[in-house]
């Protein structure tokens, strides 16, 4: 079985900066994906990524993709890394379409969505409940929709339903929306939404499909009749390919800032580790460092 220099596990941001960086320094590598772009596809009003005014996620990652593809970069697409194995000298990926050895690995796998956590929420998942704005907004025309999660994913999903539903309730638990000041003012002036603070959802109910949820909001319960619900209270690390590395109380992974891991020769780089802020633009610059990094942990083994 061949011996890759380099396997990195991830195409979001900071997956495919670091297969540029990697390219770059003629490292033999390949990158291991179940999808190019990661959660920037779900992104619709990008304004604080260096270079655009304004773009959105998916016009972002066809970007990425073009910048990529001038380097000729082995990307196996539609495959996904089930568990990453130490192999006497090297590492054992193994996925769902079979095993890689590697020297080193980059693990990219970045985040995916909290659920709420409450009674019938499988039951309506893709019958209402939906944890994702940009993929399913277009369903909801002219509908009642709420938005559950005031931080910065809450926020651009209200701004997306904006364009598209009759109206928009905003629920968020704390005493007020976490998002970024700039936009939390533009959504305070949309006629059509609603913001509901120190609110949290208690109860999901429907037949076939969603049709109201239950808020307990302080001593009130409130009952909101509608169409469809947009969960957006955050996201957990997709670390569970490996534990043999540190990692955090929230599961993410521990790096040093140079993405080394706590094991020799695996190396982790954007919203799986412990860095600090979760944004497009930190994560290619980790991507970049962790190539980087790889590219001088190879000259010394």
């Amino acid at each position: 079985m061949k011996i890759y220099e380099l396997v990195i596990v991830g195409a979001g941001p900071a997956g495919l900066t670091a297969g540029i960086y990697a390219a770059r320094k003629k490292i033999d590598f390949i990158i291991i994906t179940k999808d190019i772009g990661g959660q920037t596809l779900y992104s619709w009003d990008i304004e604080n990524y260096i270079g655009y005014q304004f773009i959105t996620g998916p016009e972002l990652v066809e970007k990425f993709k073009l910048h990529i593809r001038e380097f000729n970069v082995d990307i196996r697409e539609n495959e996904y890394v089930m568990k990453v194995l130490k192999d006497t000298k090297n590492f054992r990926l193994i996925t769902n379409k079979g095993e890689y050895l590697t020297k080193t690995v980059i693990i990219a796998t970045g985040r995916k969505p909290k659920e709420l956590g409450i009674d019938n929420e499988n039951k309506f998942k893709n019958r209402g409940i939906t944890y994702c704005a940009t993929c399913d907004a277009p369903l909801f025309r002219d509908k009642v929709v709420a938005v559950i999660g005031g931080g910065n994913a809450g926020l651009d999903a209200v701004l997306q339903l904006s364009r598209i539903a009759k109206k928009i309730y905003l629920i968020e638990i704390k005493k007020e929306l976490t998002g970024d000041r700039f936009v939390i003012e533009k959504i305070k002036k949309i006629e059509k939404v609603e913001i509901l603070t120190n609110s949290q959802v208690i109860e999901v109910y429907g037949d076939n499909f969603i049709n109201g949820i239950k808020i307990k909001k302080e001593e009130d319960i409130i009952d909101l009749r509608l169409d469809g619900i947009f969960v957006e209270i955050g996201s957990i690390p997709n670390s569970e390919i490996i534990d043999f590395v540190e990692k955090n109380e929230n599961r993410e992974i521990i790096v040093d800032c140079k993405n080394n891991t706590s094991f020799p020769g695996i190396f982790a780089a954007g919203d799986v580790t412990n860095v600090f802020a979760k944004q497009i633009i930190v994560a290619c610059g980790e991507g970049a460092k962790a190539a980087i990094a790889v590219f001088e942990y190879l000259k010394y083994i």
